[in-house]
């Protein structure tokens, strides 16, 4: 009897041995953004018996601003969880303050001021989000420690799924190096891609920051690794989505819509109860019902009583994620501008969409260039014209139709940047770089501007931060945009975000935000101003209103763009706020159609719904030209000829309908 509790002792201690070797008493991991390493997450292991308590320290600085964060996660040898405490930043704009304790299967927890106790479930595991790595390298063994569950309650709240996707062979110092792959869901919204080493040590961790930007941690040792597999979690994450639709194309190689009421956005009469004849994704026929003959092989879409649009586009997309492309197709957008994103990574993504591997609209990518300093935003800087040139003919290189500046290009380098743009066929759009006006950036060949902030700066302004429209200086500045043919991409939804306040209702800005996923509800909760702070920005938050309304009535070209926002959604709601602000529907609708296409010299392949054009339609149900916020009614998408459901787009990517 002895020799046996003897020899179970013993291989308890053999077990323990076993786990420690597993987990270096410390680790680093440098945190990316854009490609470009912006901190540090580092950890520190003591043990002590039975328990491991990891001291974590986690920050980064995103555009000149800090995000620190400190964690202590307690395990015992095994994984069991006994407590985790974690403060900080979680983004520029988003704080956290959790204190976990678990004892005698009792769960002590404490969220900012709340603070409540509940019973501990049979499997649970504190989790504070995406941050820190470190927290979800335990996960990660925690959910092999007990048989791999398809499903883990987390603590404070939520629930998380992880799954195992194979393994991947890279080179690494001359030497082949295997790398076990995990999709981990629910700690974001959408996937995040794990890579660890045969130990269960993380090596990557590609996720969201709660931004919504992506953002990679790399152990430091495999740093030269990163934008490998920052272009194989492209990769991967448009295969999950594009296996589960089962996308043939070959097999809807003809289409009538027949009944549908189309609306064309170039100005003619609307087309009632009509047939559109699609044949291998391009329009063939448009016209009144009795007038086409329907193929005989035709698959029919019966489209009474709805509304057809050409496809929708976004001017302003970030497409930080593989989840933006079902979410956007599910909300009838079919093209979007990406407005700058890792080199590597957009690249893979358009290439899985356009060869039918991966679900999403069509993207028009725009490189971004930024300029030197602690400001600037990801690896590709100009400090020289010789950098300048070199950046702007790798865009041009790799299939790039446009060039974004940034905030830190000094103003000689955006000389330089529109002079080899303009050489090499691509236009150029962006910021107003610091110390610029944007006078001063048109000037230097600047083709368009995103965010109606640097309209705004032109304009006079009163004491209470309104515009005055009448004044010279401000007359004078619409005439200079006129006059430069300058396009506006103003982003109004981002301000309305901003410059809400947080005790406001926010279905009045987002009717849907209740079917978003968890993750997506909690990252936009909270956004916005104090109440008291949102008063006062009501006059500025008036002026860009008024403002899209000037720049219509006088002609300058104005498209819709979100930077983001809701996903998907937030195309709806552009539109809605330039109906707001005084224009049709119809005008609002095209500044997401026709207008685009030709801005981007597109309109001769799509945009409106002609034949001949690219097959990129979203059927609505019920009439947006009578109240625009019925472009939120998407009863079918087709793109390029591919029926799509929003239903099954949007519940793909974690959507309550």
């Amino acid at each position: 009897m002895h020799m046996k509790k003897y020899f179970l002792f013993a291989m308890l201690i053999v077990s323990l041995n076993n786990c420690s070797a597993q987990v270096p008493d410390s680790g680093s991991f440098f945190l990316h953004k854009f490609a470009q390493n912006i901190g540090k997450e580092t950890y520190k292991l003591e043990r002590s018996g039975n328990t491991f308590t990891y001291n974590i320290d986690f920050k980064f600085i995103d555009r000149g601003s800090p995000v620190p964060l400190k964690a202590q996660l307690v395990t015992t040898a095994g994984y069991e969880p006994i407590s985790l405490f974690i403060k900080g930043n979680t983004s520029r704009f988003s704080t956290i303050n959790d204190t976990i304790h678990i004892q005698n299967k009792n769960v002590s927890i404490r969220v900012d001021d709340s603070i409540y106790t509940e019973t501990l479930a049979p499997i649970a595991f504190p989790v504070g989000g995406y941050s820190p790595g470190t927290v979800q390298m335990a996960l990660l063994q925690y959910w092999k420690e007990h048989g791999e569950p398809k499903n883990i309650p987390l603590l404070p709240t939520g629930m998380v799924s992880i799954s195992r996707q194979g393994k991947d062979e890279l080179s690494f110092m001359n030497k082949p190096l295997i790398l076990d792959r995990y999709i981990v869901s629910g700690l974001i919204w959408g996937n995040e891609i794990i890579w660890t080493d045969q130990k269960g040590n993380l090596v990557c961790l590609i996720t969201n920051d709660a931004e919504g930007d992506k953002l990679e941690m790399m152990q430091t040792d495999h740093e030269s690794l990163l934008p490998e597999l920052i272009s194989r979690a492209a990769t991967y994450g448009m295969q999950l989505f594009s296996a589960s639709m089962k996308m043939d194309v070959s097999k809807q190689k003809v289409l009538a819509i027949v009944g549908g009421n189309i609306i064309d956005v170039e100005g003619n009469e609307p087309v009632s109860n009509s047939v559109i004849i699609i044949e291998n994704g391009v329009i063939k026929q448009v016209g009144k019902a009795g007038t086409i003959k329907i193929p005989a092989n035709a698959t029919t879409i019966h489209a009474e009583g709805k509304t057809i649009l050409p496809g929708l586009w976004d001017m302003h997309s970030h497409f930080e994620q593989a989840e933006w492309g079902p979410a956007y197709l599910a909300a009838g957008v079919t093209t979007v501008r990406d407005v700058g994103n890792e080199f590597g990574y957009i690249n893979s993504i358009k290439s899985a969409i356009d060869a039918h591997k991966g679900v999403g609209p069509f993207i028009i990518k725009a490189g971004i260039i930024d300029g030197p300093g602690p400001a600037g935003l990801g690896v590709v800087r100009a400090t020289t014209k010789e950098e300048a040139i070199q950046a702007v003919d790798m865009y041009k290189d790799n299939g790039f139709a446009q060039i974004k500046i940034y905030s830190s290009v000094t103003p000689v380098i955006v000389k330089v940047i529109t002079d080899e743009a303009h050489r090499l066929g691509l236009t150029v759009t962006g910021h107003i770089p610091q110390g610029m006006t944007t006078k001063a950036g048109i000037d230097s060949g600047m083709d368009m501007v995103n965010h109606m902030q640097y309209v705004y700066a032109m304009m006079k302004r009163n004491k209470d931060n309104s515009v005055d429209l009448q004044d010279s200086a401000s007359v004078a500045a619409l005439d200079y945009l006129k006059a430069h043919h300058t396009v506006i991409d103003p982003t109004i939804g981002v301000y309305e975000m901003v410059f809400r306040s947080v005790k406001d209702d926010i279905l009045e800005m987002e009717p849907n935000y209740y079917t978003l996923p968890i993750p997506l509800q909690a990252l936009f909760k909270n956004m916005g101003m104090p109440p008291a702070q949102a008063e006062l920005a009501k006059p500025r938050m008036q002026s860009m209103m008024n403002l899209i309304k000037a720049l219509h009535d006088k002609g300058i070209t104005i498209v819709a763009g979100t930077d983001m926002g809701f996903p998907g959604y937030s195309v709806a709601r552009e539109l809605e706020l330039y109906v707001k602000a005084g224009l049709t529907p119809m005008e609002a609708i095209q500044t997401a159609t026709i207008v685009p296409a030709r801005v981007m010299n597109m309109d001769k392949r799509t945009g409106s719904i002609k034949a001949g054009k690219q097959a990129d339609l979203v059927i609505i149900d019920g009439d947006p030209l009578k109240e625009i916020r019925n472009i939120r009614n998407v009863w079918m998408v087709i793109k390029e000829g591919q029926q799509y459901d929003p239903g099954v787009l949007h519940r793909m990517v974690g959507f309550k309908k």
